[in-house]
């Protein structure tokens, strides 16, 4: 059966039993003085399997990474953390840089992953240095806590910026309508005044004959006035209302 673990590390079997033909998730592994720690790749988008990272520490303290050949574990083990680091940062700079909604999200959406990935990274590191003394998995262990840490501060910034964002955008959305209700009620008030007039306009203005055709101008005057101040009683009920 096939294994991740490279068949040329001399590990004991106790490590390779515990390990199937997937990784699984971030953990360290210490059997007879070996470790064995089982990282993965930074996260991509859209990405079902996370491809894995093993590094292996033996009892005389080499270490050995795979896909790296038979030396360099270690150098290749900081490299994994300082990768780390810098999408952090780069995503930092675009929470700093965010101007819209849509920006924070993204960014959001990126470091979800990339934090939970520092959390079991920490504890993986965390396990390894219980079960091995080595002044470099102290170091390792303490740059993955602070890399964590970062983490939880840049998901924390890029929520926070989202929602104030959208409650911004809200705030102003409701002040455009309330604009435009304002408005709307001025066009009311409007309409309210000028339509006695222009109702009974019409009605007078209708070719029928009605008796006043041959009244004084002093009645058109009257009816006027009587539209007017209709109008404004019209208006007066609006405002109340």
């Amino acid at each position: 059966m096939a294994q991740v673990i490279p068949d040329a590390w001399q590990v004991p079997t106790r490590i390779r039993q515990r390990v199937g033909v997937q990784a699984g998730r971030q953990r360290a592994i210490v059997e007879e003085g070996h470790l064995l720690l089982i990282l993965h790749e930074l996260p991509k988008d859209d990405e079902v399997t996370r491809p894995a990272k093993l590094f292996w520490r033996a009892p005389d303290c080499a270490w050995r990474a795979s896909g790296a050949g038979q030396s360099g574990g270690l150098p290749v083990l900081k490299r994994h953390l300082e990768s780390i680091q810098q999408a952090l940062a780069q995503l930092d700079d675009r929470v700093d840089a965010g101007k819209t909604a849509q920006d924070f999200f993204t960014v959001l959406n990126a470091a979800t992953p990339l934090q939970r990935t520092t959390r079991n990274l920490h504890k993986a590191l965390q396990d390894a240095r219980e079960g091995i003394e080595d002044r470099d998995i102290i170091a390792l262990r303490d740059s993955a806590g602070d890399l964590e840490r970062t983490a939880e501060l840049l998901v924390g910034d890029a929520r926070n910026a989202l929602e104030f964002t959208v409650a911004k955008n809200a705030e102003a959305q409701a002040a455009n309508g309330q604009r435009a209700v304002d408005a709307q009620h001025r066009l009311n008030l409007l309409a309210a005044l000028f339509f006695p007039v222009t109702a009974i306009g019409s009605m007078l203005g209708m070719n029928l004959r009605t008796g006043m055709e041959g009244a004084p101008p002093v009645v058109f005057w009257v009816v006027l006035s009587l539209a007017v101040a209709v109008g404004f009683a019209i208006r007066s009920s609006l405002d109340k209302k």
